[in-house]
């Protein structure tokens, strides 16, 4: 079955340009011109992806994605965000809000294509070279390794974390929790590379893709998002470190 589109937006020929491009893409796609339709396709059509503007009549797209995210069915719905504004602050903003990815107008067709791909992608299909990260106070034991079972193979642990990589659901200090796909994908990709210290520029092609046109504060939206829900003290993390002037690294201490 196709993978769903919605795709939000008031500018009557960019709609009909964007979903022609889709369909002709395998996509199906549903259009609607406002925020309060895109509110109500939302969550009567189950999209796979939600391709939103920014400027709508009535509701705004940032609201409506505020709203979105709010809500279990589609909390992690991939969303882009359209902007014709060349201000960065629509940019961050959109990401603040739950937005996974912009595109800023004019945009190609390609690159719009691309991007969807990407997130359709990181979207549905779950790893399949998984690996299980013991917590460092299990290691040295002096015991000799044993074949991975299926449990193992999907699933990530380190430290109060637990990541199921199959399921794309998190545990922290027992509780469970559900991250935007992007957010899932930093924070697995953070902790594969535990104890090394990734640049932002790292993070940005290997998260978001070799393609992706964002720049650095990306990286910083989302890590902030993460230590919100992960860290006991967002403000004096203990998981996911900043090491200043390069990037960032997830750390797990017993002692911590």
């Amino acid at each position: 079955m196709a993978q769903k589109i919605l795709v939000v937006d008031d500018e009557a020929v960019l709609v009909e340009t964007i979903a022609y491009n889709l369909e002709q893409s395998g996509y199906q796609v549903v259009t609607v011109a406002d925020g309060s339709s895109a509110l109500e396709a939302a969550h009567s059509e189950t999209p796979d992806l939600i391709i939103l503007d920014i400027m709508l009549p009535g509701i705004d797209g940032l609201e409506v994605c505020r709203q979105l995210r709010r809500e279990q069915q589609t909390a992690t719905t991939p969303i882009i965000m359209l902007t014709a504004k060349g201000d960065e602050i629509d940019k961050v903003v959109g990401l603040e809000v739950g937005a996974d990815d912009y595109v800023t107008k004019p945009f190609g067709r390609r690159e719009l294509l691309a991007r969807v791909r990407a997130l359709l992608r990181r979207a549905v299909l779950p790893s399949a070279q998984s690996v299980r990260v013991e917590d460092e106070e299990k290691n040295g034991s002096g015991k000799k390794a044993q074949p991975a079972d299926t449990r193992s193979q999907r699933l990530l642990v380190a430290g109060p974390l637990s990541i199921d990589l199959a399921g794309r659901r998190i545990n922290c200090r027992g509780q469970d929790m559900e991250l935007q796909p992007k957010q899932f994908e930093l924070l697995t990709y953070l902790v594969r590379n535990r104890g090394t210290v990734l640049t932002r520029d790292q993070l940005l092609h290997n998260v978001w893709g070799y393609d992706y046109a964002g720049d650095t504060r990306t990286v910083d939206v989302h890590v902030r998002w993460l230590r919100e829900k992960l860290e006991e003290d967002p403000a004096n993390p203990k998981l996911i470190q900043t090491v200043r002037g390069v990037g960032y690294v997830f750390r797990w201490d017993k002692a911590s």
